[in-house]
């Protein structure tokens, strides 16, 4: 365990500065900055993300010295969004560092966020001392940040006492990952991280925490449940969540599968589990197979508003489907439809029971109904093809996609990020991907400005390329971080599609005055220039060529880069899959 030399004017030596690390160094004693390092390496955690600032800024110099990679942002919510993804991607807490306060709070949308798409996560704040806070007695930056994060994440702690640290890291990293994972908050006093204690005793107080993600064993009832309502299937459907890409048991999903013979949807953030051009995929026939099937077999997806919750004009009539769930978390069953089979426990050790009690002798699914599928897959497939082929000036949405489609399956180990309104809708569909956990995008919330932190941590934590297609609105919410994509030189390109606003960039203001509509942006904006100024490699293009060869050519170069991709103003659509949610007003109703 390393000390830190510290530096103090000791009035009685006549006002001489003199250090305290010879005196550390004779004593062996240490202090709550190296604590807190020496805590997250002995766990593991290498890397930090972060907004430096008081009282963190020396905690992250101090973290850089002793080896660790520490990433700083432009601001918080895109560090965050970094650690949660890192989390999603490496199932390991990722962690988030900012100021208090302000800071605090822009790092904590990203913790929220990484809570209710279950990705482990650990933001660290620094904070006032709890004597001024609780008396509120104005100190700079006051505030009682542990109240605040209690009701966002799924456990909150505060270290008071440097031989705490380790006790205090060690449960934020088993509350992160255990059971459903989610988002921890750790307050960390400024006043903590001073502190001194003996390095021997400093050394014992640390924790490294031992299985924390337990297996969870399904019941054996619970299995052969699932399995009698799968038998009676005519047109069985599995579907595929992110929480059965976040669990890393890919060959056991796929052998289940393919096992079974039953055709499988994959939710965006699934896409590649299996690859989406396996025959048994129905992504081409979603809404054939949601309304007909009969038994669902859901693996890692909540019936939330991203399936309809279950019901209505998507799926098929009340009471003619039966659900099978996979989950970790007993109380998600029946949240909006009746379960007929609920199947507590891990992905892995859920699947992998499955997949033992089915036997030699499983019988596929009907001809008839995989037939149904491949037909209704045909005419989709078909149908969508001119779409994308079409060669236009300026571009519309498939245009565009249909070419980005090209270079993903070029590169299927590249890691795609995705967020807009139209640009994310259909990149989704168009998009076909080919491994997992290669597709990252808003996730449970829709949330927006995921994209330039999701694509920093996916180029830190794999080494892969990344390609990460933004719609213009989206890009605005965290573009300058395209700074920080170029200070630490990750191999990212990013597509801009520039439609001049938000859906589309032909609204007019109706009333004639100077003001332009609220969903337009300046026109023909060159995002270009912005990469170049900090360095990275800028192209503006107007046809599908041309955006293909420069998609291409940073790909295969790993230089930062963006591309200015020109969309036709009027080719998008209000809200895109999600329109109905937007009320319109009863007076335009009339």
């Amino acid at each position: 365990m390393n000390s830190m030399a510290v530096k103090e004017r000791d009035a009685s030596a006549g006002g001489v500065e003199i250090s305290k690390a010879d005196d550390m160094q004779q004593h062996a004693l240490t202090d709550g900055f190296h604590l807190v390092i020496d805590a997250l390496k002995l766990n593991g955690i290498n890397t930090i993300y972060d907004v430096p600032g008081i009282p963190i800024s020396d905690l992250l110099r101090m973290a850089q010295a002793e080896g660790m990679r520490v990433i700083s942002f432009r601001h918080e919510q895109n560090a965050g969004n970094a650690a949660a993804i890192a989390g999603f991607l490496t199932k390991k807490p990722g962690v988030c560092m900012t100021v208090s306060a302000p800071g605090f709070l822009n790092g904590l949308t990203a913790l929220a966020n990484a809570t209710t798409n279950c990705w482990p996560m650990i933001l660290i704040s620094g904070s006032s001392e709890r004597e001024i806070v609780d008396l509120q007695q104005g100190d700079y930056e006051e505030m009682d940040q542990l109240a605040i994060a209690k009701p966002l994440c799924k456990a909150a702690f505060r270290i008071l006492h440097a031989e705490d640290i380790g006790i205090g890291v060690a449960r934020a990293i088993r509350a992160a990952v255990s059971g459903r994972p989610g988002g921890v908050y750790l307050d960390l006093p400024a006043k903590l991280l001073g502190q001194v204690m003996d390095a021997a005793a400093g050394q014992k107080s640390l924790v490294k925490v031992i299985d924390p993600a337990p297996a969870q064993i399904p019941a054996p009832s619970a299995i052969q449940r699932a399995l009698d309502v799968l038998k009676s299937a005519k047109r069985p459907l599995i579907i595929l969540g992110k929480g059965a890409a976040y669990a890393q048991v890919d060959d056991e999903i796929r052998a289940l599968v393919e096992k079974s013979g039953i055709p499988f949807l994959q939710m965006s953030m699934a896409k590649g589990l299996l690859p989406d051009t396996h025959p048994q995929s129905a992504g081409a026939a979603r809404s054939t197979v949601l309304k007909q099937s009969d038994v669902v077999l859901l693996i890692g997806a909540r019936l939330n508003w991203l399936l309809s919750h279950g019901k209505g004009k998507t799926w098929g009539e009340p009471g003619t489907q039966k659900f099978i769930q996979i989950d970790i978390e007993p109380r998600e069953m029946d949240s909006n439809v009746e379960i007929a089979a609920p199947v507590v426990g891990d992905i892995g050790s859920c699947v992998s029971a499955l997949l033992a009690a089915m036997g030699n002798n499983w019988a596929p699914p009907p001809a008839e109904w995989i037939a149904t599928i491949s037909e209704k897959k045909e005419a989709n497939i078909a149908k969508m093809a001119s779409r994308l082929k079409k060669n236009s000036m300026p571009m519309d949405f498939h245009s565009a996609l249909g070419l980005l489609r090209t270079v993903i399956k070029e590169r299927p180990d590249a890691i795609l990020v995705n967020e807009g309104a139209n640009t994310l809708d259909l990149a989704r569909g168009v998009i076909d991907m080919y491994q997992p956990r290669k597709r990252l995008d808003v996730g449970t919330w829709g949330v927006m400005g995921i994209g330039m932190g999701f694509a920093v941590a996916a180029a830190v934590e794999t080494g892969k390329p990344v390609l990460a297609i933004e719609g213009d609105s989206a890009f605005g919410f965290s573009g300058m971080e395209v700074e920080t994509i170029c200070r630490y030189n990750l191999p990212v390109c990013i597509v801009i599609f520039n439609n001049n606003g938000i859906y589309k960039g032909t609204d007019v203001n109706p009333t004639g005055g100077p003001d332009v509509a609220p969903m337009v942006f300046v026109k023909d904006a060159r995002y270009d220039k912005m990469m170049e100024a900090f360095g990275g490699v800028g192209v503006h293009v107007t046809t599908p060529d041309e955006l293909y060869r420069a998609v291409s050519e940073a790909m295969d170069s790993g230089k930062p880069t963006l591309v200015n991709a020109v969309i036709d103003p009027a080719a998008g659509s209000e809200s895109g899959n999600i329109g109905s949610l937007n009320p319109q007003s009863a007076l335009t109703k009339k």
